[in-house]
C-alpha cells in the first residue's frame, strides 16, 4: 500500500517540474511514510510514495522493464505476483526486484493492456509507455484502492488521493453541487463523480488510456449476475467444498508479506471466519485487534473475546469514547476528502492508529462478504417488502419485519402508519431494479430538507436519475436479490465502505488493509449462486455459513446481526461541544458557505441542547451538515496558493 501521484503533459513534449512532484506527493505521505521515488522523462512524471511490505530492500518505484521503456508507479498488491512471476521468467521475461511491483511492467509486455485480467489484487495503477507515448490509469476491480485525475493547463493531473493534486490548482476548488445531494441520497457520489468540481475518479473495474493526449475509457470488469433460474448447477456439497478452498487460498495470499500481518476481529460472523482461516490454515502467528465502544448499544467486546479464547489469538483491544470520536472528526474528514452522514469511519481511524502503534502495517478485514453473500438486512426487507407489495392491503405481510426489527413497536396503533411511512417506499413498482433500496434512499434523502434554496434550484439531475443512468443494461433480468446486491457494491460499498471508512481510515495510519472476501474469484462463485443460497428464506449467508461454522463457536454463526455503528450526536454533545461545532454551524457561517438553510441548522441545534428525542434522520443530518461544512472550510476556504507550482 502506498500512494502515486503524477503529470502528464498532454500537449507538448515537456518534462514536468520535480519540485511540483514533490509538492503533491508529500500531500499525502501518510500512505507511504518509508521512501520517495519518481520518474521522470519528455512528457512525463511519476512520484511515488512508498509503504515498504513487499521487497522492502529492493521494491522502490517507480518500476521498469528491462530496457526502461514502460515504468509503473502503484498503490495496493498483486496476491498472485508469485506464481505471475514464475510464468512471465518461463517466457523470457528478465526480474531485476522480488517485488510485486516488477510483475505488473512485465505483463504489461506480455499481454498488452489485458495484462489486469492476470492480476489477483487490490491496485492503483500508472503505467507509462514511452514507446507509445500511453498513459494507463487503471483500479482495481472493486474499488479498493482510489485513483482520481483532472486536466488543468494542458496537463493531466493523477493521485491516489484529491489533495495531492491541489497544490497544482492556480485558484481555489469549488464543490460539485450534485455529488453533495447523491451523498445525502447514497451517502457517496456516483462514480465516476467526486465532491470537487472537474475531478473525477477511476471507477473500480475501469482502465484509462492517454495515448498522444487522446484519452480511451472502457470498463475491463464489473459484478455480474446470471439471467434468473440459469445458476450454478453443481451440487450444494460441492459448492460448500469449492467455498471453502477458495476463502482458504483467498485469506493465505493475502498473507503474503515481509512485514507481520494482523487481522481485524469484530466479533462477527465475517472478520471471525477469516481469523478463523488464518489460524488453521495461515502458517502465521494470530495477531488480531478489535475496538469497543464506552456505550454498550454499540459494543460488540462479548463476541469479541468469544472468538480470542476460542483461537487463542494474540489480542489488543481500545476502547472509543464520545470525547475521542469528537476530537478526531475533523481530521477524519481530512482524510475522506468527503462530508459523510454517520461518524462511524472516525472508530476505524482510531483502530488503525493501534494496529500502527503496535507495529503493523497489514491488517485482513472481512469487508465485503455481506455485500458478496448476501448479509445485509436490506436484502430482507427486499424480499419481505416484495411479498408485501403483491398484496398490499394484507394486515399480515408487513409485520413480517418484526422478525428483522424485533426492537420496533409495531404493536401500537401507529404501528401500521410507521411501517408504511418507511418501508412503504416505492411499494408500487416493485419492478425498479432499486425498489430494494428505495426505504434507505427516501429516508436519507429527508436531510436534503436542510438544504438551502440556493442549492435545491441548483440541482438540474435527481440523485436517483443519476444512479440510473450508470447502472448495466442486463440488470433488469437479474433476480431482484440480485440487482439489490449489485447496487449495494456498487455505491455504498464501493463509494463509503471501502472507502470513506476503509482505505482513508486505514491510511490515515499507513496501514494497508486486505479483504479476502473481495477476491475477484470469491465475488464470481457467489454471482453464480442461486439466491436461495445466499439467504434461505431470512437466514443470511446460508452457503458461507455451511461452508465456515465448523471453525467457529455456535453463538458467533447464529448470532443476531449487529451493524456496525456509532455514536452520532451524543459524540459531539457528550459534555462540553467543541469549539469547532459552534464555529462550522452558527449562523454567519452557514449563510457564508451557502449550503444549508441557516434557520433549519439553528432548529435542530437547540432541539438537540434541549434534549428532545433524536431521530435517525436527525443523527444523519447533522453529522452530514457538520461535515460538509468541515469540507468546505477544509478545501475551499483555506485552500492556499502559497504552495502551488507552476509548471509554465
Amino acid at each position: 500500500m502506498c500512494g502515486i501521484a503524477g503529470i502528464l503533459n498532454l500537449v507538448e513534449s515537456r518534462a514536468p517540474d520535480q519540485r511540483a512532484l514533490t509538492s503533491m506527493v508529500s500531500q499525502i505521505k501518510h500512505r507511504g511514510p518509508d521512501e520517495y521515488g519518481y520518474h521522470l522523462d519528455s512528457r512525463i512524471g511519476l512520484a511515488h510514495a512508498r509503504l515498504s511490505i513487499i521487497d522492502i530492500n529492493g521494491g522502490s518505484q517507480p518500476i521498469h522493464n528491462e530496457n526502461q521503456t514502460i515504468y509503473t508507479v502503484f498503490n495496493g498488491e498483486i496476491f498472485n505476483y508469485v506464481e505471475l512471476r514464475e510464468t512471465l521468467i518461463k517466457k523470457g521475461h528478465q526480474f531485476y526486484t522480488h517485488s510485486d511491483t516488477e510483475v505488473i511492467v512485465h505483463a504489461y509486455e506480455e499481454y498488452g493492456e489485458d495484462f489486469v485480467h492476470q492480476l489477483n489484487g487490490q491496485f492503483a495503477i500508472a503505467l507509462w509507455d514511452s514507446s507509445l507515448n500511453k498513459l494507463l490509469l487503471i483500479r482495481d476491480r472493486v474499488g479498493i484502492h482510489p485513483l482520481f485525475y483532472c486536466t488543468k493547463r494542458d496537463q493531466l493531473l493523477f493521485a491516489s488521493e484529491i489533495k495531492a493534486m491541489l497544490p497544482m490548482f492556480e485558484h481555489s476548488p469549488s464543490m460539485n453541487i450534485a455529488a453533495l445531494d447523491q451523498i445525502f441520497t447514497f451517502w457517496s457520489p456516483v462514480s465516476p463523480g467526486t465532491m470537487f468540481d472537474d475531478v473525477f475518479e477511476v471507477s473500480p473495474g475501469q482502465l484509462i488510456a492517454v495515448e498522444n493526449g487522446k484519452v480511451r475509457k472502457k470498463n475491463y470488469w464489473d459484478f455480474t449476475f446470471p439471467e434468473n433460474s440459469q445458476y450454478d448447477s453443481m451440487g450444494m456439497q460441492q459448492q460448500i467444498e469449492q467455498l471453502h478452498d477458495l476463502m482458504v487460498d483467498a485469506v493465505k495470499i493475502r498473507l503474503r508479506s515481509d512485514v507481520p500481518v494482523g487481522a481485524y476481529l469484530s466479533g462477527g460472523l465475517d472478520s471471525s471466519i477469516i481469523a478463523s482461516i488464518i489460524h488453521r490454515y495461515g502458517n502465521v502467528p494470530l495477531r488480531t485487534f478489535s475496538i469497543g465502544f464506552a456505550d454498550s448499544s454499540f459494543d460488540e467486546s462479548h463476541y469479541q473475546r468469544q472468538m480470542i479464547e476460542h483461537l487463542g489469538a494474540d489480542h489488543t483491544h481500545i476502547l472509543c469514547h464520545n470525547q475521542g470520536i469528537a476530537d478526531c472528526f475533523t481530521k477524519t474528514i481530512w482524510h475522506t476528502e468527503s462530508p459523510v452522514l454517520r461518524t462511524a469511519p472516525v472508530p476505524m481511524r482510531i483502530l488503525s492508529g493501534l494496529v500502527h502503534e503496535q507495529g503493523y502495517k497489514v491488517v485482513l478485514t472481512g469487508e465485503g462478504a455481506d455485500e458478496v453473500f448476501g448479509g445485509y438486512d436490506i436484502f430482507k426487507e427486499g424480499k419481505i417488502r416484495r411479498f408485501w407489495a403483491a398484496n398490499q392491503s394484507s394486515q399480515i405481510r408487513p409485520l413480517l419485519l418484526k422478525k428483522l426489527y424485533p426492537y420496533l413497536d409495531i404493536s401500537r396503533s401507529t404501528g401500521r402508519a410507521y411501517l408504511e411511512a418507511f418501508f412503504g417506499a416505492g411499494l408500487d413498482e416493485p419492478e425498479l431494479p432499486w425498489f430494494s433500496h428505495l426505504p434507505r434512499w427516501t429516508t436519507t434523502a429527508k436531510c436534503k430538507d436542510f438544504f438551502s434554496r440556493g442549492v435545491q434550484e441548483s440541482l438540474q439531475e435527481s440523485a436517483i436519475e443519476a444512479m440510473s443512468d450508470v447502472l448495466p443494461k442486463d440488470i433488469p433480468k437479474w433476480s431482484p436479490f440480485n440487482q439489490a446486491q449489485y447496487i449495494e457494491a456498487k455505491s455504498l460499498m464501493a463509494g463509503y465502505l471501502l472507502c470513506s471508512q476503509g482505505d482513508r481510515m486505514l491510511m490515515s495510519s499507513s496501514v494497508e488493509g486486505r479483504f479476502p472476501f473481495l477476491d475477484h474469484r470469491v465475488i464470481e462463485f457467489a454471482s453464480r449462486l442461486d439466491p436461495r443460497l445466499k439467504m434461505k428464506v431470512l437466514n443470511e449467508k446460508y452457503l458461507l455459513k455451511k461452508s465456515m461454522s465448523k471453525y467457529l463457536p455456535e453463538d458467533i454463526v447464529n448470532r443476531y446481526k449487529q451493524p456496525y455503528r456509532a455514536p452520532d450526536i451524543p459524540a459531539f454533545f457528550d459534555k462540553k461541544i467543541p469549539d469547532y461545532v459552534e464555529d462550522m454551524l452558527c449562523e454567519s457561517v452557514i449563510k457564508r458557505y451557502g449550503y444549508f438553510d441557516s434557520e433549519k441548522v439553528f432548529r435542530l441545534k437547540e432541539k438537540i441542547k434541549r434534549g428532545r428525542a433524536i431521530g435517525y434522520k436527525d443523527n444523519m443530518a447533522f453529522v452530514g451538515i457538520l461535515s460538509t461544512q468541515i469540507w468546505h472550510n477544509l478545501f475551499i476556504e483555506n485552500f492556499s496558493t502559497t504552495s502551488n507550482l507552476s509548471t509554465s
